[in-house]
């Protein structure tokens, strides 16, 4: 059986915004499910992580929300993005795939490539 890893640091908000701009408006347990959904199980996502995360992004104005039925027809609140919340996921991804390219270096090099 697999063991699930805490998500990490300063990675929970793009997952957050990504898997909203995919699937559209979500509820915060529907986000933290298809997050663990679309690792694969191998990410757990902790609802007392997820939610201040969540509070952060709609205060800043990545994420709008508004009251609808769950699936189950308990009330909920679904998080959408919004236009800015697109610029952020925009400028999240480029870091990030600066990142793993720097990262990605490091574990190509070898001692007589620095000679």
């Amino acid at each position: 059986m697999k063991q699930k890893k805490d998500v990490q640091q300063g990675t929970l908000a793009l997952m957050v915004l990504k898997t909203i701009e995919v699937l559209g408006p979500l509820h915060g347990y529907g986000i933290a499910r298809r997050i663990e959904q679309i690792s694969r199980d191998l990410l757990c996502v902790n609802q007392g992580t997820l939610y201040p995360v969540l509070l952060r992004l709609e205060q800043e104005g990545a994420v709008a929300s508004d009251w609808g039925p769950s699936e189950n027809n308990r009330r909920a609140r679904f998080y959408r993005l919004t236009r800015a919340g697109q610029k952020l996921l925009e400028t999240e991804k480029r870091d990030w795939e600066q990142t793993i390219a720097i990262i990605a270096r490091f574990f190509e090099i070898k001692a007589e490539d620095l000679s």
